[in-house]
């Protein structure tokens, strides 16, 4: 498994394990959001490496090859002076710095083409954090509203299913319409006695008279049409 395949599965394996835990989401969401940088540093310092190990290959490939033209030049040297041995080792030198330039030039092609695909994940790898990034705002929104929502709900349970203070109160306002209905009752009863009623009688009798003969006696006396002391007393009411 590769690099970023690994790296891309801690991820998953990261954000799988926090969602579950799902204890805050937004602080949650800001914990994978700087998990993931901190891998994504990592995978840079990896790459970065891969890439130094490149420039080495191409600096061996081309320090090969100066040294393979180097000894051509000294065989080149030898030929000119007349000396046919020194030429072939020069000879034989020049062969085996380029053998190793044809391989660390191998080395290099494969190792520069890995590079380019290291590259190439991690500018993607770069993206989705980005994007995670981007997302992490409007995640963090939905979980507030979807809190919200559930303590609305919750209140909205609490206030219908618990009626105890109102069945309470309920239950006194009807008792204090029967003590009313009792006290109403009570004194009703106690007016129907007989001595109530005589005194109620008598104090009938003793109330001022407002009938119309008494009126007109009062307007004549104001008028001065009756003199005082001429009236006439009115009549008792009859007996019951």
């Amino acid at each position: 498994m590769g690099i970023f395949s690994r790296l891309k599965a801690l991820i998953s394996s990261n954000i799988n394990h926090l969602i579950n835990k799902a204890e805050k989401p937004e602080k949650m969401l800001n914990q994978a959001i700087l998990d993931m940088n901190e891998q994504l540093v990592e995978a840079k310092k990896s790459v970065a490496m891969a890439i130094a190990n490149e420039k080495k290959l191409e600096r061996e490939v081309a320090k090969n090859k100066e040294q393979s033209a180097e000894w051509e030049r000294k065989a080149i040297l030898a030929v000119q002076a007349g000396k046919d041995d020194l030429a072939k080792e020069a000879l034989v030198r020049k062969a085996e710095y380029d053998n190793y330039a044809a391989e660390y030039e191998k080395q290099w092609a494969a190792q520069k083409e890995s590079v380019e695909k290291l590259k190439s994940s991690l500018l993607e790898l770069q993206s989705k954090i980005d994007e995670a990034a981007r997302k992490k705002d409007l995640l963090i929104a939905r979980a507030k509203s979807a809190e919200a929502q559930q303590k609305i709900q919750s209140t909205m349970a609490s206030l219908s299913g618990n009626r105890t203070g109102f069945d309470t109160f309920e239950r006194m306002a009807q008792k204090v319409d029967e003590l009313e209905a009792e006290a109403g009752a009570t004194k009703e009863l106690a007016e129907l006695s007989t001595d109530q009623t005589l005194e109620k009688k008598f104090a009938e009798l003793e109330k001022p008279s407002n009938n119309a003969d008494q009126l007109l006696l009062n307007l004549k006396q104001q008028m001065g049409v009756l003199p005082p002391g001429n009236e006439s007393k009115p009549a008792l009411p009859p007996p019951d």
